[in-house]
């Protein structure tokens, strides 16, 4: 049995890299032991190369198997789901590069390396990586073009030159299929990865959760109106609204999360915006009361919530239209009534007694509500990320001890207050406020923004918005968390190096702001380009379409494209037009094929000579068309092109197919 063809130098060199480059944007999401696997590895891999080290047994094979399979494992917890498939398939990739003798296995190597790349859009898919991601896909077909045995695949920099004009070149097809082909949705859901980095609100709160997201400049969301934008002190995102108080901790109600209609009266002028909102976990969106959105899969719950029937694990793109003024729920029913007035059975006495005496004070609600708000005004409460520790009475501690907390003290307080006075009411957490920026005229909503407030409810009137904190410290709701926390220094302290802390310097804004407008229209306009923007974007340009138009469209514009690509990769205007010449290139290219290449300024006797040499087996057919080639192309005589054709395609049968010599010129 003749040896199988080893993999050339070049080609070697290139999957190294490519495995680097695939590996690298990954760390971040893999256990460490991975980084160490690929060292050892490539290490032991190059001294096989060098013919230091041999392959591989089968039992050693066997082993590094076991042992990442252990790995992974231990690490993930389970061999099964997403985070321990990815971590199985890149360690495949590694391993694999151990086992690796024939040009069959670099194939399958490099074939692999492929879906490595895909995997990395699962844990970030913004323009960096995205951008990142086509340096490994050039050195996998730079490693790809290395496997030919061809003039230019023994050098490495026409190697990476070749393999980046492969992909400019597959450029505007990428560009085409993407804007045309059909957006379908996903034929099974997957879950996201559980070590992908998500901060946000979840379905409970204490005032240290807010707290702790105030500290957080991670994104939460993106806005751009249509007309012009709301006032900061108006811009209140609703998340989730929080009807059930244990004594510590505000959560949602059993209520709240059935599903029941809700009830609301459009008034006012609407305002229309695109939320790109980013991954949080959790199914409720973002928006503005009262809302609604056209989004599949979404609905507007009786807590006027959006929520949608799956958690939001990739950025979304969705449009909505709201109504501030709107008439939130006018009728109350006794369930309702009842959740909005719970109370722990015990626990803050002072708190209960203060609330029956303002009652006594105030009968009506809004007199009442209108007294707890000069409270907080008038009394020495202060705004402040550290906060004292509350005892076992949390309220009692913060409204009449240490009179220091954050939103969620002043909301939860006011709730409880208003609830012990007998006036319904419920803590809403959500965003307010917002960063515009005027690059591309929109918002940045982030995690600093996080706050709470209070609704309570009036008869006729329905559910109206209160905002203590705003009594406490109005520059957090008017200008933001960075001035409310301006005498402190607290704001984003943790972070010393964000961009967000040095706005004042005019130059590093603007390009903060620029290269976040950049990533606006990355998640926009390629993440969000889905079934609706698609066919938005497609009766833009051509009207109302079809399905059948779309395909036709599709098939069309392709075939012109891949007809462009032929013309320019092939140039028939350029292809040599001698039928003669033709005959001896495709002969020149049949001896290539075997290692033999046409030196320029060789004559075809002595091009033949030599190929006959290091081919003895196929000496005779290899002189029979040169022969026949002299005859007819120096000599004159008769010869048709016929019967050279014919003898091409015995000397074409009478090769080999795999390359059995070298051409000792060309090395």
């Amino acid at each position: 049995m003749s040896a199988l063809p080893t993999i050339p130098r070049i080609s070697l060199t290139w999957l190294l890299v490519a495995q680097a480059l695939v590996i690298l944007p990954l760390l971040a999401h893999l256990p460490l032991w991975i980084l160490a696997l690929w060292l050892g590895c490539a290490g032991w891999r190059v001294q096989i190369f060098r013919m230091r080290a041999a392959f591989p047994t089968a039992w050693a094979k066997g082993g590094l198997m076991i042992a990442a399979g252990l790995g992974v494992y231990f690490s993930r917890g389970s061999l099964v789901g997403l985070d321990a498939g990815v971590v199985l398939l890149v360690a495949a990739f590694l391993l694999k590069l151990l086992e690796m003798r024939s040009r069959r296995d670099a194939l399958v190597l490099i074939f692999l390396g492929f879906f490595v790349v895909v995997t990395g859009y699962l844990f970030d898919d913004s323009i960096l990586v995205a951008l990142f991601s086509l340096l490994p896909v050039t050195a996998l077909l730079a490693a790809l073009i290395g496997l030919q045995q061809s003039a230019i695949a023994q050098r490495p920099w026409p190697t990476a030159r070749l393999a980046g004009s492969l992909v400019l070149q597959a450029v505007p097809l990428m560009v085409l299929l993407f804007i045309f082909f059909p957006r379908f949705g996903p034929l099974w859901s997957l879950p996201g990865p559980n070590d992908k980095g998500v901060t946000g609100l979840a379905d409970s709160m204490a005032p240290a959760d807010i707290a702790d997201l105030s500290r957080s400049g991670a994104l939460a969301f993106r806005a751009q109106f249509e007309g012009e934008v709301p006032a900061r002190s108006e811009l209140y995102w609703r998340a989730l609204t929080l009807e059930r108080f244990d004594g510590r901790r505000w959560s949602q109600s059993s209520l709240a999360q059935s599903p029941q209609t809700a009830q609301w009266q459009a008034a006012g002028e609407s305002l229309r915006y695109s939320v790109v909102m980013q991954p949080s976990g959790q199914p409720w969106l973002f928006s503005l009361d009262v809302a609604r959105t056209s989004l599949d899969s979404t609905r507007l719950m009786a807590d006027f919530r959006l929520q949608r029937n799956r958690p939001v694990d990739r950025s979304l793109l969705y449009g909505v239209e709201s109504w501030p003024q709107a008439v939130r729920e006018p009728q109350l029913d006794a369930a309702r009534r009842a959740v909005t007035l719970q109370l722990p059975a015990d626990g803050d006495p002072r708190t209960r007694e203060w609330a029956a005496q303002l009652k006594r004070e105030h009968p009506h609600s809004e007199q009442l509500v209108q007294a707890l708000l000069r409270h907080f005004n008038q009394q020495p409460f202060s705004y402040t990320l550290r906060p004292p520790r509350l005892g076992r009475d949390s309220i009692d501690g913060f409204l009449f001890d240490t009179r220091s907390g954050f939103c969620a003290h002043y909301a939860g307080a006011m709730t409880f207050v208003l609830r012990a006075a007998g006036i319904p009411a419920r803590v809403v957490a959500g965003y307010q406020g917002g960063e515009f920026n005027p690059a591309g005229n929109y918002l940045q909503v982030r995690q600093f923004d996080a706050h709470a407030w209070v609704e309570y409810w009036r008869p006729q009137i329905g559910w109206t918005r209160v905002d203590p904190t705003f009594q406490v410290a109005p520059e957090r709701i008017e200008q933001g968390l960075e001035q409310a926390l301006s005498d402190e220094q607290s704001f984003l302290e943790d972070s010393p190096f964000s961009p967000l802390r040095y706005r004042q310097f005019a130059w590093l804004n603007q390009l903060r702001l620029g290269w976040d407008n950049l990533n606006y229209g990355w998640q926009r306009w390629v993440l969000g380009y889905q079934g609706t923007q698609q066919l938005e974007l497609l009766q833009r340009w051509f009207g109302q379409l079809d399905g059948r138009l779309l395909a036709l469209v599709l098939v069309g514009g392709g075939g012109l494209l891949l007809g462009a690509l032929a013309l320019w990769l092939f140039k028939p205007w350029q292809r040599e037009r001698d039928p003669q010449q033709r005959l001896f290139r495709q002969f020149a290219r049949l001896l290539a094929r075997q290692g033999v290449h046409w030196q320029a300024g060789e004559g075809a006797r002595a091009y033949a000579a030599r190929a006959a040499g290091l081919l003895p087996a196929q000496a005779a057919a290899i002189e029979a068309f040169a022969d026949l080639y002299e005859a007819r192309r120096y000599a004159g005589e008769a010869i048709a092109d016929a019967q050279l054709w014919r003898q091409l395609r015995l000397l074409r049968r009478a090769l080999p197919w795999r390359l059995r010599v070298a051409d000792k010129r060309t090395q």
